[in-house]
């Protein structure tokens, strides 16, 4: 007993010491804060204004994070995307060496670093005019030298040097000083601050270098004032060589070939030219070479050769018929007015939008549009800067087809044939028009026809058709040079004779004949006469025929209705048939006296009889179909039975109630019989159990 209770306390000890640590433990975890770890900062060092990736993660799901640079400059606020950061910086302006960058979880203030280190960094360039203007030979440049990412407050050595296009360097010698963001500027002009013999006399490129491989950059000095030029421009040239030197000016290229002895200036020996007229017959999109040589004395090493260009303006025509409708695949010939000569040697054609892309430069220009080489439109035009869209109006007229019947109503889906009558040969296409056919409106256009043709009129042949079916043609038709042509065409309407008929080929009479044109819109209705006869006079088309009788559909059929009158036949298999219901029980017995209902599915129709001794409910000249065949005991309204037929010919329909059979000419239900048979054959059972234990345990009462 003792060894036991002793157990049971060892072991109600264990478990508060279990209880107590995990205690314990959470009153820990609720003081102490997870680390917010930074899985990943690329790269590690970097210049001013370079790109960085900062992955990591925080413990509050989907919540505000904040990246900061050394702890004070906020770099970025967004939100995680689950616990998961993973977002692109931008290091801001620094001074050189390691600084913080520091990952905040807003919502619970969990912090984690990282370390970049800001590299210092020089850029080189020169000033530039407006392109595209370009400095020309004697101008001076400036070169800026700009520095980032340095120590705060600190003068640095700067030297920078030009090279020139003759190989020939010449150096800068100053200080860059920084401000308390590591940043400087130095800023010097080329010649001016540059070491003796410094100059801008050759045309090329002006290489730039600081400290041999720090830095480097470039400027382009010419021999033009601009690399491009329009017509309406004064070229303006200019170059340096010794003083009272003659040379030779050349221009050179498409439509120019110009060359004039120029001296150079006595003091400066600058040479210069200026012209508002040798540009006038320049092209667009071509490239001239200005050439300066010297008429004695040594040549400059390199030559002074420069290139620019003519670009021209993008000018945009459009073809347009008489209706102000854009016109496609029209070719456009362009010829310069000033100079008569063609401007395009292919030439362009219109789009599906009827826009034609011109690169023409400033003048005047005729442009024609041409159908099979026959001129059909023209227009002049001024090209400048800001004249750069025109229309072309070309004598093409549109034609406007209305179709409607001998009422007045507008007819839907009429197709077209539309083709010019003179032989495609002079006109060098096809002759055939595109038509769409009739929209809702009974309307169709046919765009941009062409109206004459060497000043003859054009005939054109219209056919219209439904459904495959002709019913009108104008082999003679004519446009007139005008923005639309409206054509009216009566669709005919003709006649339909119908002959309705039964299953045994009984005219049926008073039946309702419906028709309905298969793409909708029109319907006639006539009812059959007492020979089951009846006319129907509609428009030209297809038309679904549907025959009704007591509201109930009897057939339906489609017939063409065109020019030819109609005789039409529709012979309704379903009307006028003899239906008979035979009813019987389980043995095939004939059940007489019971009610049978005929209802014809999706009609409200139905008709009622009443079985014969036959058993046989007879329902003469009906209409077959679906069918729904319900029996009821007589002065009942639950049915006994409920079938489903479809009746298609005189037939008897076999109804067999199997649960039911006769006895002695009564109707028995056969479930309740069976019932009734077993209690009585189980009762019988256990009486006779019963008499045989009593008599087996009376001999044993006596014998005792």
């Amino acid at each position: 007993m003792m060894k036991l209770a002793y157990r049971k306390a060892e072991s109600l000890t264990c478990l508060l010491i279990v209880f107590a640590s995990v205690f314990a433990g959470l009153s820990l975890l609720s003081e102490v804060k997870a680390t917010t770890p930074v899985i990943s900062l690329t790269p590690l060092s970097g210049n001013v204004g370079s790109n960085v990736q900062l992955v990591g993660n925080i413990t509050t799901a989907n919540g505000t994070f904040q990246v900061l640079w050394d702890s004070n400059l906020l770099l970025l606020n967004a939100s995680a995307v689950g616990n998961n950061v993973n977002v692109s910086l931008t290091i801001p302006t620094a001074t050189s060496g390691n600084h913080n960058i520091t990952l905040t979880d807003f919502a619970i203030g969990e912090n984690a670093n990282a370390t970049f280190s800001v590299l210092t960094a020089y850029s080189l360039g020169a000033s530039q005019k407006p392109a595209p203007l370009q400095w020309q030979e004697s101008d001076d440049f400036q070169v800026f030298l700009n520095m980032t990412g340095g120590a705060q407050g600190q003068t640095n050595a700067a030297n920078i040097t030009v090279t020139a296009p003759n190989n020939a360097s010449y150096w800068s010698l100053g200080n860059i000083n920084t401000g308390s963001d590591g940043n400087g500027t130095l800023a010097v002009t080329y010649p001016t601050d540059f070491s003796s013999g410094a100059n801008t006399n050759f045309t090329g490129q002006y290489a730039l270098t600081f400290n041999s491989t720090l830095a480097v950059g470039s400027s382009f000095v010419g021999l033009t004032n601009s690399s491009t030029y329009h017509r309406d421009q004064t070229i303006d040239v200019k170059a340096v060589y010794s003083p009272g030197q003659s040379v030779t000016l050349s221009i050179i290229g498409t439509n120019i070939n110009f060359s004039a002895n120029i001296t150079a200036d006595n003091t400066t020996g600058i040479v210069e030219y200026q012209s508002s007229t040798i540009l006038l017959n320049a092209s667009a999109s071509s490239t001239y070479t200005v050439n300066v040589t010297a008429l004695s004395g040594s040549q400059k090493n390199p030559l002074d050769v420069q290139s620019f260009t003519v670009p021209g303006f993008t000018v945009n025509v459009t073809t347009r018929n008489r209706a102000r409708e854009p016109v496609p695949n029209i070719p456009v010939t362009v010829y310069e007015n000033q100079t008569g000569k063609l401007y395009y040697i292919s030439n362009p054609t219109s789009d599906a939008n009827g826009s034609t892309t011109l690169n023409l430069e400033v003048g005047d220009y005729f442009c024609n549009a041409s159908f099979s080489g026959q001129e059909i439109g023209n227009v002049n035009i001024i090209v400048n800067e800001t004249s750069t869209t025109f229309d072309l109006a070309c004598d093409l007229t549109n034609l406007r087809i209305m179709v409607m019947d001998e009422d007045g109503v507008l007819i839907p889906d009429v197709e077209f044939q539309l083709a010019r009558t003179l032989p495609p040969a002079q006109l060098n296409q096809t002759s055939a028009v595109s038509v769409d056919p009739t929209d809702v409106n009974g309307t169709s256009v046919a765009h941009s026809l062409l109206p004459i043709f060497n000043n003859a009129s054009v005939d054109y042949a219209l056919n219209a058709s439904r459904y495959g079916m002709l019913f009108y043609t104008k082999t003679d038709l004519q446009l007139p040079v005008a923005d639309w042509l409206n054509l009216t065409i009566v669709c005919p309407k003709e006649n339909l004779y119908l002959n309705v008929t039964g299953a045994s080929g009984q005219p049926i009479g008073n039946a309702i004949v419906d028709a309905v044109e298969e793409k909708g819109g029109l319907l006639y209705s006539n009812n059959t006469s007492a020979d089951g006869t009846a006319t129907l006079r509609g428009t030209f088309g297809r038309y679904f025929l549907q025959v009704y009788a007591d509201g109930m559909k009897l057939n339906e059929t489609t017939v063409d209705l065109n020019a030819t009158a109609v005789n039409a036949t529709i012979k309704c298999v379903l009307y006028g048939l003899n239906i008979s219901v035979r009813v019987s029980d389980y043995f095939g017995q004939p059940i007489p006296n019971l009610g049978v209902t005929l209802k014809w599915i999706g009609y409200a129709n139905s008709s009622s009889g009443v079985s014969g001794s036959d058993g046989i409910a007879t329902f003469p000249n009906i209409v077959g179909g679906n069918l729904t065949l319900t029996t009821r005991f007589a002065g009942q309204i639950s049915p006994v039975a409920v079938t489903t037929v479809y009746v298609d010919n005189s037939t008897t329909v076999e109804i067999r109630l199997d649960k039911y059979f006769i006895v002695a000419g009564m109707l028995v239900d056969l479930g309740q019989f069976v019932t009734v048979m077993i209690v009585v054959v189980f009762a019988v059972l256990i009486l006779c159990f019963e008499v045989y234990r009593r008599r087996r345990r009376r001999p044993q009462q006596n014998g005792s």
